[in-house]
């Protein structure tokens, strides 16, 4: 029997990636990825074609004859998310793709009622209701969690004034509302979700999390492998004026965790399902912390 073609998006990031290494893991499929510099690509995929998320003749010719197709768009690039969303759907129409996956995010101006504001979450969000009109055979929903690789990345530990290293931040570190797991896992989700259409194709929310943890158990899983670091509190209304972009976009963030976790409140059934349905098991923290901070 043939096997079928799975496009990735943005399989050059770490979504993407980790989506093409479980693909190519499970063998089931075609693998072909989808960059805006195919020369560059140097992953497993099995085909590498040339996609731009802004241009929709590009994207159309990048899913031609595939039966399915995931797409992510990246908000830290300057993203217009919905229209990126709305140009991948209508790119996989004309071709006829049976089974789209879009990498959303909790709608948090929905879940908060206007109180919070994180257009990063959202963004992915609003592009929900155009997959869930567009008339797939079959389309699934996945949700990437605070990602282990941020705690070394974007948020990873700075050295703080009294010289330890660690982290300055707005949220209660005793409060267990961070739902996290390795990115690379996402992958593990959408394999399954592939291979399960008939149980997930129906607009099922699959949410990634090894766990749900207070950056105190952050700092005790860190300590089990011999790093210590600290947690300093700062006040929201001090850190949004911290001179850098985004401020307060973080402090409006981490108190939509506070108030509803990451994952938003009545997510553990989409957890659970994203569990079941994933072929293997997830990196717990700890195990992650060995393998990938010296």
């Amino acid at each position: 029997m043939e096997k079928k073609i799975i496009a990735v998006v943005g399989a050059t990031g770490l979504q993407g990636k980790g989506v093409v290494n479980a693909l190519k893991k499970n063998g089931s499929f075609i693998i072909r990825a989808i960059t805006r510099n195919p020369n560059n690509y140097n992953g497993l995929a099995d085909e590498v074609v040339l996609g731009d998320l802004t241009n929709l003749d590009s994207l159309t010719n990048a899913f031609k004859g595939a039966y399915g197709v995931f797409v992510v768009t990246n908000f830290w690039e300057g993203a217009d998310e919905l229209n990126q969303g709305r140009t991948a759907i209508e790119a996989a129409k004309k071709v006829k793709v049976n089974h789209f996956i879009w990498s959303t995010l909790p709608n948090v101006e929905a879940i908060s009622k206007g109180k919070y504001e994180v257009p990063h979450f959202t963004g992915k969000a609003k592009v929900d209701e155009l997959v869930k009109m567009a008339g797939f055979t079959s389309y699934s929903f996945v949700q990437a969690p605070f990602y282990f690789q941020n705690l070394v990345g974007q948020l990873g530990a700075q050295q703080q004034q009294d010289g330890s290293f660690g982290w300055s931040l707005p949220i209660d570190p005793t409060k267990r509302v961070v739902h996290m797991a390795d990115i690379n896992d996402l992958g593990k989700v959408v394999a399954g979700a592939f291979l399960n259409g008939d149980k997930v194709g129906r607009g099922s929310y699959l949410s990634l999390a090894a766990g749900c943890y207070s950056f105190n158990d952050i700092l005790a899983a860190f300590k089990a492998v011999g790093k210590e670091y600290s947690f300093n509190y700062i006040p929201g209304e001090v850190f949004s004026k911290f001179p850098f972009k985004g401020a307060d976009e973080l402090v409006q963030m981490f108190a939509y965790f506070e108030s509803n976790t990451y994952m938003g409140p009545n997510s553990d059934s989409q957890i659970e399902m994203a569990k079941e349905i994933s072929k293997e098991a997830y990196t717990p923290l700890e195990e992650w912390i060995k393998q990938n901070v010296n």
